[in-house]
């Protein structure tokens, strides 16, 4: 025993290696197997949790698009999209040639969103520059000026818009709304009127007829993103269209004749008017100065009434036929009468004289018709006086001088008549008034007066207006026509017309003469009176024709307000352009001449 302690005690240790005996007891074989066995399935489990999320999200997928693909894109239009605001829409309205004068268009406004362009600004610019026809410069300034809603340029027209759409540049956006647009510019503004930038009729037929002329509105597309298919938008035109009684063809004449007089005269403002004598439909209407509705907003605000019937002032000797058919009517003349003229009278502090007195002095004895022809102030006075002035009011009151036309144009006014009691009392408002002078009415109402002197007596109410119609060319709707009211007689009438024709044969009306015509007139030129309520310098011409005399049909009046020059008269400054719209109007409406012979004292080409 005592050996085998010693033997183990003197066993030898075993061999140093380089490595550190493991202080663990070795694994198992079996046990880390099974750890790795664990590992496996933990991958596998993963792996097969994001497969089958995989496989969810496809189905999902499929499911929104394949099967509720359509609800889902309607949700979506709904809430991206944006109604596009429009101005009301309107029926379009046309001469009585179906020329038109006011229709609905599309235009375009264009917004750029530099933030999602994918070309640099300067190529966007440039590329932009010659479609807009603005300087690539002023774009890039614009474009630089913020990164989304930059309002580039308005009132684009549907060509230009598609020209923008097919460069297919990304962040462009086109805007469209519903535009009021006037193809003949300036030659009908004062009646037709002009609809303003925010869709409100303003002046003319577009406020009187606001209603009738308006449309439900239109269903526009919706925009949905930053570019608006252009070819989407409608353009059709509205199926009923109102139709006025003016002609484009006479009105344009009338505008150059009066634009040509007041420049050759520095006149401040002028109109002429052609009326049909039977029906009151007017065929021209012309206003000076006028302006652009396309850009009402250039115009200074004076223009953009019609002052023709607006504004009041005092015939002068072109009420004087008027005054002559109611002293005939009254029984107070009779045409073979004669009338003393002295030139000149003094009524308590007032002196009346006849326009060429200081150079021909008295005239001496005159014929009704002589009184017409040389346009003699003292003559009318003279005729006047035959009747009490108590009278001579209540025929005023009976041709309505103090009541509208009823044309049917907004803010027609009417003259006031002077106090009853003062024109009876007071000699001197009668005599001026004999002449034309102390009396107040608009153009249009003088027009009205003198048509009664062509049409057998009738006042009958000035129109502009002919009606509704379809596209056929079917009347739908028409104004109600007034009753013409009798003032006169056929015989009065008839009588006045024969000696205006003298003052177009061979008197002050000379000017308006046409070969082969038969036209009567009457020359006017009336003090004004200034704004401290005296008659001052300034004067208004005016001339008035009816024609043919043998079987009357148009009307023709034209004023000229402040001509200059000492030769500025009614016979040298109207009555020259009232022959230039006759000349035209007897050739668009097929009158005749009214005979082959001499004339009017001109004689008739063969």
């Amino acid at each position: 025993m005592g050996s085998s302690r010693t033997a183990r005690r003197h066993r030898r240790p075993p061999p140093r290696t380089g490595r550190r005996p493991s202080s663990q007891s070795p694994v198992p074989l079996s046990r880390s197997r099974q750890g790795r066995k664990q590992a496996m399935r933990r991958i596998v489990l993963v792996w097969g949790c994001l497969l089958v999320a995989v496989l969810a999200l496809a189905v999902r997928l499929g499911y929104l698009q394949l099967v509720q693909g359509d609800v889902l894109s309607d949700m979506a239009r709904t809430q991206q999209a944006r109604q596009i605001d429009v101005n009301v829409t309107r029926r379009p309205i046309v001469d009585t040639q179906g020329t038109p004068l006011a229709v609905d268009r599309l235009v375009y406004t264009l917004y750029c969103h530099p933030a999602l362009f994918r070309q640099p600004i300067g190529v966007v610019a440039q590329t932009l520059s010659p479609v807009l026809d603005l300087p690539a410069a002023a774009l890039v300034e614009e474009l630089k000026s913020q990164q989304t809603g930059v309002r580039l340029v308005d009132d684009l027209s549907e060509d230009t818009a598609r020209r923008i759409q097919q460069l297919r540049l990304d962040g462009l956006e086109l805007i469209p709304a519903q535009q009021r647009f006037y193809p003949q510019q300036d030659l009908f503004s004062q009646i037709v009127g002009f609809i303003n930038l925010d869709g409100e009729a303003q002046t003319g037929l577009e406020a009187e007829y606001r209603d009738r002329l308006k449309l439900p509105a239109p269903k526009l597309p919706t925009v949905v993103g930053p570019t608006l298919p252009v070819s989407s938008l409608p353009t059709e035109s509205a199926p009923q269209q109102m139709q006025l009684t003016l002609d484009s063809r006479l009105q344009r004449v009338a505008q150059e004749g009066l634009r040509q007089t007041l420049r050759q005269f520095a006149a401040k403002r002028g109109t002429v008017m052609v009326m049909d004598v039977h029906t009151g439909a007017l065929r021209a209407l012309a206003v000076e100065p006028t302006f652009d509705p396309n850009r009402y907003f250039d115009a200074d605000l004076a223009w953009l009434k019609n002052w023709a019937i607006t504004d009041l002032y005092e015939p002068g000797s072109t009420f004087k036929p008027i005054n002559i058919a109611i002293a005939l009517e009254a029984g107070a003349i009779a045409p073979d009468d004669t009338i003393y003229d002295e030139g000149q009278i003094e009524i308590g502090e007032w002196t009346i004289q006849n326009s060429d007195y200081e150079a021909s002095g008295r005239s001496g004895t005159l014929s009704i018709t002589e009184v017409l022809k040389y346009s003699s102030n003292l003559g009318m006075v003279h005729i006047m006086e035959q009747m009490p002035a108590a009278d001579f009011y209540r025929w005023f009151e009976k041709l309505e001088l103090d009541q509208p036309t009823g044309i049917g144009l907004p803010a027609e006014n009417a003259g006031p008549l002077k106090d009853r009691n003062q024109f009876v009392n007071s000699y001197v408002d009668a005599a001026t008034a004999a002449f034309g002078q102390g009396i107040v009415l608009t153009p249009i109402k003088l027009l009205q007066l003198q048509a009664a002197l062509a049409n057998g007596g009738y006042l009958v109410t000035p129109t502009v207006v002919e009606g509704m119609i379809d596209d056929q060319g079917n009347r739908t709707w028409q104004p109600t026509p007034q009753t013409p009211k009798r003032v006169f007689s056929a015989e009065t009438t008839a009588t006045v017309l024969k000696m205006m024709e003298a003052v177009v044969a061979d008197g002050t009306g000379k000017p308006a003469q046409i070969p082969g015509y038969r036209i009567a007139g009457k020359t006017g030129t009336a003090q004004k009176v200034n704004e401290f309520g005296e008659y001052g310098a300034g004067r208004i011409t005016s001339f008035v024709s009816l024609l043919p005399v043998e079987q009357p049909r148009f009307v023709v009046l034209a004023v000229i307000d402040e001509p200059a020059g000492d030769d500025a008269y009614g016979s040298t400054v109207a009555a020259p352009l009232v022959k230039t719209v006759m000349e035209s109007l007897v050739v668009l409406e097929g009158v005749p001449p009214s005979a082959p012979q001499a004339l009017n004292g001109v004689l008739s080409p063969d």
